[in-house]
């Protein structure tokens, strides 16, 4: 049975790992979705190809976020496609310097704080005339808000700390009209993002943090959203949920 039938949803940084899972998986449940990409196109091209394929309906639209403008442009793209919008995901996001405090850069601190927290808030906010009653705000978050402590990702841990308030003051703000908005926070995730990083003594510290003993797929990030998309989430607002297998117990 397809949950999203009719629906169109917005997925930002969707052509690889998390947002493309995404993606896909809303496009399963049969809603026809935006795949927003920053500057690569032929991964963009094949994450809608691999929908179509699929049977699934899909769009690629390109704006380069954390720069002036971001948030115009995106919806001015999404607009020559749609009249309308069902479903967001903030799900584009940088990593950063990946240093303790001594080693942030300004520059990268304000480039970090720039894509994964202002595009996102002014995409949200120029979504709200556009996102038709009973829709649905996600938002990509992480483990690191709460969970254990990462000095070599204060800086972004931060950037995603001010999210976790954008989604209960906007939870609060837009449930008269059945708008939910929640938050997803994942733990460490098997992608790209990673790739040379996640190998030897590094992937099975990490993987041992998880009572599972394993890292988590974009897969499993994908369902998550798939719930909190759906109707089966309507009466969860406000959350934050926690999709780090366990590793903030």
């Amino acid at each position: 049975m397809m949950t999203l039938t009719g629906k169109t949803a917005l997925v930002t940084g969707a052509s690889r790992g998390i947002g493309r899972a995404i993606a896909t998986r809303l496009a399963r449940e049969g809603a026809r979705v935006a795949v927003h990409y920053g500057g690569n196109h032929t991964a963009a091209k094949d994450t809608v190809s691999a929908i179509e394929a699929a049977g699934g309906q899909a769009f690629a639209l390109q704006a380069e976020l954390g720069v002036p403008g971001d948030a115009e442009a995106l919806w001015a793209a999404f607009d020559a496609h749609a009249d309308g919008l069902d479903i967001l995901v903030n799900n584009a996001g940088i990593l950063g310097d990946q240093a303790e405090i001594e080693g942030v850069t300004r520059e990268g601190f304000e480039r970090l704080f720039a894509v994964n927290t202002t595009a996102p808030f002014f995409i949200t906010r120029l979504a709200l005339p556009r996102l038709r009653d009973g829709g649905r705000i996600i938002t990509i978050g992480t483990m690191l808000t709460r969970g254990p402590a990462m000095p070599r990702a204060i800086d972004y841990a931060m950037s995603k700390a001010a999210l976790d308030v954008l989604t209960r003051t906007l939870a609060k703000q837009l449930g008269p009209r059945g708008i939910t908005v929640n938050t997803v926070a994942p733990g460490v995730i098997d992608t790209d993002m990673h790739q040379g990083r996640l190998v030897g003594e590094a992937l099975a510290w990490l993987s041992s943090l998880s009572p599972l003993g394993r890292l988590g797929t974009p897969e499993e990030v994908a369902d998550t959203v798939a719930f909190l998309a759906s109707d089966d989430s309507r009466y969860v607002t406000g959350h934050r949920l926690d999709v780090s297998g366990g590793t903030t117990m």
